[in-house]
């Protein structure tokens, strides 16, 4: 089956604008200094990601945004599609303290873009040499964006379907009256039953907005209520650009005429040069590079359609609360389900006991990655490698680096996180289930309570 290019070309286009927009609005918050460049050290995720210094790190987000701009105009597309990939995702890969689930769905569509002809229409490559020029192409190259998309919004829903968002309001209960300022809705902010409306309301819109977005009949008031809701999140939380993102992104669900119609204006608005009468030939997919046949590429997009079914389920595979072992937490869609803090300590002794010292982790992490490692096992865990290796150079032989970590979860009161008496220095650092993270305990605030009453 064919559609019409229009729909890749004008993603393209918005995606590379708003990529664009981004790492603007990065540079300008300051964030590449705070995220990037103060620290003295990175919770990377693969021990070959090294940290390129600050002229190093200057080029990359240059390099995104130059790539970004070259997607955008599809111009060199295929070599920008690759250059905003690479660049993108290393950055994204230097530190876990940084991780949101729309960093990892800006690298997935930028590898896709890679190998779809977003640029064989409105485009200066076609500009340059018009022979690239197709107005129609195979519907699997769309569809596979649409698949994209339509995985991050089901399994948002189905990550929603658990106790605490629905039958506790968490973590709304506690985000919405903070924001009870906002115009117009703020008062109604304070009342419980609002964030019970909203906790149902969101789980209802992941699970289904899809379909309605895929269904004709519907898909004007499903886009309404796309915008309505990313735009009522975007004012509400602090979640960056993501919500528009996903607005301008989930325009791919509109029909090929309405793309084509769009385009046209477009094009005529700004005087668009149209290639001649010789290149509109009803089917051009012979003119399509070997590698866009569907029968080559198949075994590859069913493999990345494998993989982004089961990488959000692997969760299932470990024991334990998810939400507190945060065991295949990420790259799952998971999207703000919890409220989590806490804070950890750590002592570093040499074996013989002879030597021992508390730790200041403010000598070797900001306040963000204090913040994030203090509840994640992953990160404290490499974090206490990081302390055994500092040691080891001070002299210390085979450091025992031990911790302690209380967290709160969800408005359940603060708990240990991590067995005090393992000696982190020793556990490996892989996939397996860390068995020195201790269960949740779901009752803790109400045991606390009953306690008081008992003393009382």
């Amino acid at each position: 089956m064919q559609t019409s290019t229009s729909i890749l070309s004008n993603f393209r286009i918005l995606f590379g604008l708003m990529m664009a927009l981004s790492v603007i609005r990065f540079w300008g918050h300051g964030w590449i200094e705070t995220q990037y460049i103060e620290p003295v050290y990175y919770f990377s995720y693969f021990d070959w990601i090294i940290h390129p210094g600050s002229t190093g790190i200057y080029l990359l987000f240059g390099l995104v945004f130059i790539s970004a701009i070259g997607i955008m105009l599809g111009c060199f597309y295929r070599m920008s599609a690759v250059l905003f990939f690479l660049s993108f995702t290393y950055i994204e890969l230097l530190d876990k303290t940084n991780y949101l689930n729309h960093y990892y769905f800006v690298s997935l569509v930028s590898f896709l873009l890679i190998f779809l002809p977003a640029h064989r229409s409105f485009s200066i490559d076609v500009i340059r040499k018009p022979a690239l020029y197709l107005r129609q192409i195979p519907s699997w190259t769309v569809n596979l964006l649409k698949f994209q998309l339509a995985l991050v919004y089901v399994f948002a829903g189905l990550a929603k379907l658990n106790p605490d968002w629905l039958f506790r309001a968490m973590p709304l209960k506690l985000w919405l009256p903070a924001q009870s300022h906002v115009p117009i809705i703020g008062s109604l902010l304070n009342y419980e039953i609002t964030a019970y409306i909203f906790s149902w309301c969101g789980a209802f819109y992941d699970l289904f907005i899809v379909f309605f977005l895929l269904y004709r009949p519907t898909r004007m008031m499903a886009y309404a209520a796309v915008v309505v809701f990313h735009v009522a999140t975007a004012m509400l939380f602090q979640i960056g650009i993501f919500p528009y993102v996903m607005i301008f992104s989930t325009l791919i669900f509109f029909s090929a005429e309405a793309h084509d119609r769009v385009q046209i204006r477009i094009k005529k608005s700004i005087n668009y040069p149209v290639p001649s009468a010789d290149h509109f030939v009803k089917n051009q997919l012979p003119t399509l590079p070997l590698f866009f046949s569907w029968s080559k590429i198949r075994p590859f997009v069913l493999i990345f359609v494998v993989i982004q079914l089961f990488l959000p389920l692997r969760f299932l595979a470990y024991p334990g609360h998810l939400f507190w072992t945060e065991q295949g937490y990420r790259f799952s869609w998971r999207v703000m389900l919890m409220e989590k803090a806490g804070y950890a300590t750590f002592t570093v002794t040499d074996k013989n006991g002879t030597q021992k010292e508390w730790v200041n982790n403010r000598d070797y992490l900001s306040i963000q990655q204090e913040k994030m490692m203090s509840t994640q096992p992953d990160m404290i865990l490499q974090f206490a490698h990081h302390l055994a290796d500092i040691y080891k150079k001070k002299g210390y032989e085979n450091p025992i680096v031990k911790g302690k970590s209380l967290v709160t979860l969800n408005g359940v009161s603060s708990q240990p996180l991590i067995d005090p008496t393992v000696n982190l220095a020793a556990q490996p650092v892989n996939w397996k289930n860390k068995s020195w993270v201790l269960p949740f305990n779901p009752t803790h605030q109400q045991e606390i309570q009953n306690t008081k009453k008992v003393t009382r």
